[in-house]
C-alpha cells in the first residue's frame, strides 16, 4: 500500500496514511486510507477539494453522513473481500 503524508491546513501534527482505494465520482477523487496495514483498522474517507492546477492535493475527511454513506457503498464494492462499516 501507498503511503501518504497528511499536514493540518489549520497546524498541528503530521499525519500518516496507507492508501487501500481511491476512486473518482462525479469529478471529485475520493481515497479510502487507513493508520495501519494490520487487519481490523480505521478506515478514513479522503475528499480532495483543491482546484484545478494546484500544485499539492488538499484533502479533507468526509463527515457530510449521505455522502459518507454513498462513497463507503462504491469502495465496498470496489474491494469485495473488505467489510465497510460505518
Amino acid at each position: 500500500m501507498e503511503k501518504i503524508e497528511f499536514r493540518p491546513a489549520e497546524g498541528g501534527d503530521t499525519a500518516y496514511f496507507y492508501v487501500v482505494e481511491e476512486t473518482r465520482i462525479n469529478g471529485v477523487s475520493y481515497l479510502l486510507v487507513t493508520e495501519s496495514e494490520e487487519d481490523e483498522a480505521e478506515a478514513y474517507i479522503l475528499k480532495d477539494t483543491s482546484k484545478d492546477g494546484e500544485e499539492e492535493a488538499i484533502y479533507e475527511f468526509v463527515d457530510h453522513d449521505d455522502e459518507l454513506e454513498a462513497v463507503s457503498k462504491i469502495f465496498a464494492e470496489l474491494l469485495e473481500d473488505v467489510d465497510i462499516e460505518l
